[in-house]
């Protein structure tokens, strides 16, 4: 048996099959984490969706910013981008079985001693809390009340955690943290704005993952998001977006029986122009 940890796949099928052929991954005997962002920008956002539903329980998910996307689109709580390729999946018969499945998705996991999210984990959080709070949101995804919530999802307030927060606040700030963190303060006020490399933090700010004393720090944090960033492996994370959907490749991470773990990827073909 091996483990596997596939960052960003935004829609683009083929390459995933690839990937999915060079480990030789199976349902019966692998398990398989994938990082977030499944769909979006990508040709065939659908037929990933499919292609992951069929593995059954091999598949494993935590849900990204263009996941969330689709479903508020879908709950008329968002509007399609320019460069948004959701069609084949708004339009699909099996629309609903789809959306069903993605809103059962995690928004953070641990396992095999890696803590997943889809981009980051604010310093102050422990691994139970980040987990717990995760839960929290989980629970209204699934849930009767999922509509009203992707209506109040949007916005960047409040910036940081505080233990008081309550209501949509709360749930805002553990979404904005698990799906579209990259920079942060010393004091995990998020900044939202800059979107390029690690050395490109604005005053103030810098990796969530460098912040001193963050409270993850003794474990793996595996995340995708930050195209940018390029592929960085070190004890305590594992950033995994490659930028397939760019052009680049399509990464995975596998942990073997033995316990060492190898970086597998594959070329894409370009979907999108950055910019």
């Amino acid at each position: 048996m091996s483990v596997y940890w596939v960052g960003d796949v935004q829609g683009c099928d083929a390459p995933l099959g690839r990937l999915l052929d060079e480990i030789d991954f199976s349902p019966s005997r692998d398990a398989l984490y994938v990082l977030g962002d499944l769909v979006n920008r990508g040709p065939a956002s659908a037929q990933v969706l499919r292609r992951l539903m069929a593995m059954g329980s091999a598949v494993q998910c935590v849900l990204g910013n263009h996941d969330l996307h689709l479903l508020a689109v879908a709950a008329g709580a968002g509007r399609l981008k320019p460069m948004d390729t959701l069609d084949g999946i708004l339009h699909a018969s099996d629309r609903p079985a789809l959306l069903d499945w993605l809103r059962h998705q995690r928004m953070a996991m641990w396992d095999h001693g890696v803590l997943m999210v889809h981009a980051g984990v604010l310093p102050s959080w422990t691994v139970a809390q980040t987990l717990a709070l995760a839960g929290e949101v989980e629970s209204v995804l699934r849930g009767p009340d999922l509509s009203d919530f992707l209506h109040q999802m949007y916005g960047n307030e409040p910036a940081s955690w505080r233990d008081d927060l309550a209501g949509v606040d709360r749930l805002r700030v553990v979404v904005n943290a698990l799906t579209r963190l990259r920079f942060c303060s010393t004091e995990g006020v998020m900044e939202f704005a800059a979107k390029e490399g690690a050395d490109a933090a604005p005053a103030g700010f810098m990796p969530w993952f460098d912040v001193p004393g963050r409270r993850t720090a003794d474990v793996t944090v595996a995340f995708g998001h930050w195209s940018t960033l390029g592929q960085l492996q070190r004890g305590d994370v594992w950033a995994l977006d490659t930028g397939c959907v760019w052009g680049g490749c399509l990464s995975a991470m596998r942990l073997g029986a033995d316990g060492q773990t190898e970086l597998i990827q594959v070329k894409c073909e370009q979907a999108q122009k950055p910019g």
